[in-house]
């Protein structure tokens, strides 16, 4: 259910994210403004990667194959990271770009235009991050997530567009007159080092899990979890290795018994073990590949 949840919220973002694109793209060539441009552009590149994320979700819901036998969650922090990767580079790009402009001296730009383009879009970003949130509470995905954060730093991002195209449009009316080639140039840089982190935070959270790094949360669970049952159960010594892709996370967890373990108790006490540090973890059984073993030689673990 939260899958199919995911994907229709996935559609949506990708649908009303290609009507914000289009209007930026329109807007801003008849504004004359590189901001609702670059606006228009990121859009775009956001559509294109929401889509490559429900294509991802779909995957992730089918039961493992035979060449993919820990099933398609790792593909699920590549998306990420080639989507942060790829707006992170745009963002560089359209900052060298309004450098070049404000060197330039700046350019004309039709404010009346360029306002009713930022009241109806940030209208639009506000709604979906409403939208986005709600859901999100039920869905808990990480890709439903990164869109709503999205759709609510465009609605920001908009939202003050909105306020220096007003000012601008003021400032016309003044001795200041001069300085408003310079508005939507200035803009633009300010826009894209606000737009800056959102890349960035994807790519990190992304490559900590491209490269298996152990969630420390995770692993003081896992740790919690082990403390009681091992006093129970006299064993001596265990060692465990966590690690996260996407919305699994992959748990194993060696124990090291008495010589006479394993004659004392049968595999369902065994398995009752196995039960008792399961019942200790947060993390849905969908959603953990859960391997325990027993082991009466150290150099197992």
């Amino acid at each position: 259910m939260s899958t199919s949840l995911e994907q229709r919220a996935l559609k949506l973002s990708i649908m009303m994210t290609l009507l914000v694109s289009s209007l930026g793209v329109a807007f801003g060539l008849l504004a004359g403004s590189r901001s609702i441009l670059f606006d228009g552009v990121f859009s775009t590149i956001d559509a294109a990667m929401s889509a490559l994320a429900l294509v991802v979700t779909r995957l992730i819901a089918r039961e493992v194959s035979q060449r993919f036998q820990h099933g398609y969650w790792h593909l699920e922090p590549l998306a990420a990271a080639l989507n942060g990767s790829i707006l992170l580079l745009l963002c560089f790009y359209a900052f060298l770009n309004a450098i070049q402009g404000l060197m330039a001296g700046g350019h004309e730009l039709a404010f009346g235009v360029a306002i009713v383009y930022a009241v109806v879009v940030a209208a639009v970003c506000f709604s979906m991050t409403a939208y986005q949130r709600r859901l999100n509470r039920d869905v808990g995905s990480e890709f439903v997530r990164i869109d709503m954060q999205g759709w609510l730093m465009a609605g920001l991002i908009t939202g003050a567009l909105l306020v220096a195209f007003v000012i601008a449009l003021i400032l016309e009316r003044t001795p200041y007159a001069y300085l408003t080639p310079y508005v939507d140039s200035l803009l633009l840089a300010i826009l894209t080092l606000a737009f800056l982190p959102v890349p960035i935070g994807i790519v990190r959270r992304a490559m900590k899990e491209v490269f298996l790094i152990a969630p420390s949360a995770i692993d003081r669970e896992v740790h919690a979890a082990m403390a009681p049952v091992m006093a129970r159960d006299g064993l001596l010594e265990y060692s465990s290795h966590v690690a996260k892709a996407g919305r699994g996370h992959f748990i194993e967890i060696h124990i090291v018994t008495r010589p006479d373990f394993a004659a004392e108790r049968g595999v369902a006490e065994l398995d009752e073990v196995r039960t008792a540090i399961a019942a200790g973890l947060s993390i849905p059984a969908e959603h953990r590949w859960f391997t325990v073993s027993f082991t009466a030689d150290p150099a197992w673990t």
